[in-house]
């Protein structure tokens, strides 16, 4: 049997009125995902437990088996250990973005206009230098996104993700607690190094936005996580442009693999890690495919563009799969959002998401025929909650799963 997880992030959506009170997943095309849900199986899932922040990072470790309220410790170690960063028991791992902000004190783009990985690493490693110590070290990443790591440092500061603030005044918005005073300190340097630096100066002069401030948050220390491949005697890879979903899988026993030109935007190599995926089910029982575009049109509030990332999505990655695991042997396909990312929001809600199923083996499909959205998973009467128990029955007794009454 060859498992596979399509992760569209952040499809989930709510009714709009530009769409008639449909959501982007209603509107879009999306033949291939309805073709799982209407002929196999589809429901709700529920992947963030009560109380804890509807964070991609909560919603994927849940995804993939983990209990949230257990093992989750922050993001910044997950991220780290996909980095190939080694912490220490005293390290604690934040996600450091590089950011946009505006002379109002506002919050203007917290991907500082979708810097690129080579633009960032320059402002990265120019920070590191002039602003890292013994205990504070800074690291290139994907894009805006970068690591910062604070030997010593309080895994309890309060912090808020930048994504959950755009538009908004920072003010009420920084770094809180003991050991504040330290980020807050960083932040204003990193201003004023990045203001005057030659990569900067070159993208206002393309007329994109510059990063003028570096953004810590989701910190954490190193987690203790038992490997799904050890869990469930499987082998398997993740395929990922973000290396939030690559520490996830690493920490999970699963094998990253690279794909050129993933880069966890609309411009990504959907063929590329449908390739990839599909090698690596030839040799092994797993693979989990993330795709981050949808969650990036989300927050933007992107209407169309979210549509478009969806339709992207149903026909670059999930149409090919469709089409070419049925050589590989029995299979089961599952495709879902890990959490909504509502475009009215224009950041993550804890709403339960649609996940639909479909399997080779008789008796494994519910077969009624139904698209795949938010109401015709809801219509289905059926939410596996909690989420982290998807991954049993995924690899296990699905039969049994559906075979309850709703």
């Amino acid at each position: 049997m060859k498992y596979i997880i399509l992760l569209g992030d952040g499809m989930a959506d709510y009714p709009l009125e530009e769409l008639n009170e449909r959501t982007p997943l209603e509107v879009a095309s999306t033949p291939n995902m309805n073709r799982i849900a209407g002929d196999g199986s589809v429901l709700l899932i529920d992947t963030i437990p009560s109380g804890m922040t509807p964070g991609s990072d909560v919603a994927n470790l849940a995804v993939l088996g983990y209990d949230p309220s257990v093992y989750h410790t922050g993001r910044g170690p997950l991220e780290a250990a996909s980095m190939g960063v080694k912490l220490s028991a005293d390290d604690v791992a934040f996600r450091c973005n590089l950011v946009t902000l505006g002379d109002d004190e506002t919050m203007v783009d917290f991907t500082a206009d979708h810097i690129s990985s080579d633009e960032g690493a320059e402002l990265i490693d120019m920070l590191n230098e002039k602003l890292g110590t013994t205990d504070i070290r800074f690291y290139a990443g994907v894009g805006y996104r970068h690591l910062m790591v604070w030997t010593g440092g309080n895994e309890w500061i309060g912090t808020t993700p930048p994504h959950d603030i755009t538009g908004q005044s920072i003010a009420n918005h920084l770094p809180l607690g003991e050991g504040s005073n330290v980020l807050n300190r960083l932040m204003a340097s990193s201003r004023e190094l990045l203001t005057r630096h030659p990569v900067n100066k070159g993208r206002l002069n393309q007329g994109k936005r510059p990063a003028t401030s570096i953004w810590p948050w989701g910190q954490g220390k190193v987690p203790r996580i038992t490997p799904i491949t050890e869990r469930y005697g499987i082998t398997g890879g993740v395929i990922s442009a973000v290396d939030l979903i690559k520490g996830i899988g690493y920490y999970a026993g699963l094998i990253s693999i690279p794909v050129l030109g993933a880069t966890g935007y609309t411009d990504t190599n959907y063929a590329g890690k449908v390739e990839a995926a599909l090698h690596c089910l030839s040799e092994n029982d797993f693979v989990f495919l993330h795709v981050e575009a949808p969650d990036e049109m989300g927050h933007e509030g992107n209407v169309q563009g979210k549509i478009a990332a969806i339709e992207d999505f149903d026909r670059k990655v999930v149409g090919p799969v469709l089409e070419d695991i049925p050589s590989l042997g029995e299979y089961r396909v599952a495709v879902l959002s890990d959490h909504p990312t509502p475009i009215v929001k224009k950041t993550h809600v804890s709403d339960p998401s649609p996940l639909a199923v479909i399997s080779s083996r008789d008796g494994e499909n519910l077969k009624v025929g139904v698209a795949f959205h938010e109401k015709s998973a809801a219509s289905s009467g059926r939410m596996l909650t909690p989420g982290h128990q998807f991954m049993e029955y995924f690899l296990g007794d699905w039969r049994s799963y559906i075979g309850r009454s709703s």
